[in-house]
């Protein structure tokens, strides 16, 4: 097995900790599993007869900084959702977010109407949802409780990984955003309005990533704290990098702008692309992708199985 290097995102539990950020790595899903207990996710029990539980695996992130660098290492047990059975396991998954035209939009408000922009993160956004279906899962490998080696989870609220744990979270925002006095806007479910004589605040919701566009500091600071009392939430300040995308902004000339180089700089890497020459336009606009152009040959398949 290939050691990750210190920046390379580890497939597996055992390829980071045969990497040379292991202890970081073992130590983000110390936090993880510390997260876990405190939110009381699941209780050990025995597996009833005539059920099965589900299994689960680690997934590893590097969470970065608009700039590219290292903001922390993640590490997220996921259950393995694809193995639940329709009717059984869940029912309903669909689950929305704020649509990219929205976000745009409410950039150039915010510009428009000189208004100040802020991010707030939920920590750990799916446990909060609440499970309708009764649902076991085996214990971590690598964590198993000593002395109950055999039992397994019964979930108490909903995990990554499961197929409503997305639909399940969001239903809880929702719910609780409505009774705090904001309105959903009909045009996109995602995004949310609230008004107080002349004072308004726009919010939106991207999974976890929240944006609040306000014109008034103390509904900002309310809204804040409402939030924080009712989910755990990571104030990031003032928006700079939202959803892979850097905001780079002048209030004095009233100017907003947008850009993903760490991102683009990434893909080239990773396609081995970074010393090309670039281009306004790197294909024709008017081709059209079809089946047609798959490769048919072996030797056609094997070239492009060499292709990222």
């Amino acid at each position: 097995m290939i050691a990750p290097q210190d920046d390379e995102e580890p497939k597996t539990f055992s390829h980071a900790l045969s990497g040379p950020k292991a202890s970081e790595w073992v130590k983000a899903m110390k936090e993880e599993m510390e997260s876990m207990k405190i939110n009381q996710v699941w209780d050990l029990v025995d597996l009833p007869s005539g059920r099965r539980s589900i299994g689960n695996k680690w997934v590893l992130k590097i969470k970065r900084k608009a700039d590219g660098l290292i903001e922390r290492y993640k590490a997220r047990l996921v259950v393995k959702g694809y193995t639940q059975e329709e009717g059984i396991d869940y029912e309903d998954t669909f689950s929305p977010v704020v649509r990219i035209t929205s976000v745009r939009l409410i950039l150039a408000i915010v510009v428009h109407m000189d208004l100040k922009l802020y991010q707030m993160d939920v920590r750990i956004a799916f446990l909060n949802g609440e499970l309708n279906e009764e649902i076991y899962m085996d214990q971590p490998l690598e964590f198993k409780t000593k002395g109950q080696e055999r039992k397994v989870c019964k979930l108490k609220r909903s995990i990554y990984g499961l197929k409503q744990a997305s639909r399940q979270w969001n239903v809880k925002f929702h719910q609780a955003i409505l009774n705090d006095g904001f309105t959903m806007m009909e045009e996109d479910h995602c995004m949310y309005l609230k008004r107080s004589n002349n004072s308004f605040i726009i919010l939106s919701l991207y999974v976890d990533n929240i944006l609040i566009a306000r014109n008034s500091k103390e509904m900002i600071d309310t809204t804040k704290k409402w939030l924080s009392s009712n989910f755990e939430m990571k104030d990031m300040g003032e928006a700079s990098y939202v959803l892979g995308v850097k905001i780079i902004r002048d209030r004095f000339k009233r100017f907003l702008g947008l850009t993903q180089e760490t991102y683009i700089k990434k893909m080239l890497e990773r396609c081995h692309m970074q010393d090309s020459k670039p281009m306004d336009t790197p294909v024709d606009k008017s081709l059209s992708l079809s089946c047609d152009m798959c490769p048919k040959t072996l030797e056609e398949k094997e070239k492009m199985s060499r292709v990222p």
